[in-house]
């Protein structure tokens, strides 16, 4: 039976959700101003959004934002699988050290992993830029994916494979045919995440980033230093727009996948 949200419980969620969304509505809202500023609306214009199709430069960085966050993730996310098959396979003990080891790269502050990776790659003569940004994102994102694997592997009963092996199942085969299909639900939601947080990321960036080449969150901090442009609204508002459309399409396809399910059964 489904409990109903009481009126305060609904008023909390309005509350919450005002607060989260209210920031970015007025930056939606002020990426329409003529007067070029977030303190006073004018009228209405879309030459922000003409300003920001035309800024060659900055486009260039959206494009370098999005290559290295969909290669980082794909690198970690194959990484990460296997990564989170070792683990699976140790025994208690010992899984138990590597796992802690995996955790304190996500809990450490990211200007000690950014400062870190400064000064190893300076050490092996590495010139920062793509390659430098890309390795990095790697790096940071490959423990994330393990944690996503893991618990799916945890729910996967041994007896699986071990009919799978007693059918004549080669390794690759159980791999392949039982195991990755079983754990699909975890790795794309690691490989999800690390792309988010490689879109996200700000301080492991700035910190290995050269001349040359930037992303979109470096970027936007060496702007905002010296006033935020309308158009970095115009361009956020471009991303928020296509974040939401990918949620729905996710959502609207993970919804007809369920009616299948429920029709078949």
């Amino acid at each position: 039976m489904k409990s109903k949200l009481t009126l305060p419980g609904r008023l909390f969620l309005i509350l919450i959700f005002a607060i989260l969304y209210a920031p970015i509505l007025y930056l939606v809202y002020y990426s329409f101003n003529s007067g070029g500023t977030m303190f006073h609306f004018q009228h209405f214009t879309l030459e922000w959004y003409k300003a920001l199709f035309q800024d060659t430069r900055l486009l260039i960085i959206v494009v370098n934002t999005l290559v290295v966050a969909l290669l980082s993730a794909l690198i970690a996310t194959i990484v990460g699988v296997f990564g989170a098959l070792a683990l699976h396979q140790m025994k208690k003990r010992r899984k138990n050290t590597f796992l802690s080891l995996n955790n304190i790269l996500i809990v450490s502050p990211d200007v000690i992993i950014g400062a870190s990776f400064l000064i190893l790659f300076t050490m092996v003569s590495l010139k920062l830029g793509f390659y430098s940004v890309l390795l990095s994102h790697v790096a940071f994102s490959i423990p994330i994916v393990v944690l996503m694997v893991l618990p799916k592997l945890g729910e996967m009963k041994p007896s699986l494979i071990d009919a799978a092996r007693d059918l004549g199942a080669s390794q690759w085969h159980v791999l392949s045919r039982v195991i990755l299909p079983f754990i699909a639900p975890g790795i794309f939601a690691g490989f999800f995440m690390a792309l988010t947080y490689s879109l996200d990321d700000f301080a492991v960036t700035f910190f290995v980033t050269g001349n040359g080449f930037s992303t979109l969150s470096v970027e936007i901090y060496s702007m905002a230093r010296q006033g935020v442009s309308l158009t970095i609204n115009a361009l956020s508002s471009v991303l928020f727009l296509l974040t939401m459309l990918v949620v729905a399409i996710y959502f609207s396809a993970n919804g007809r996948k369920k009616i299948r399910v429920g029709v078949r059964k």
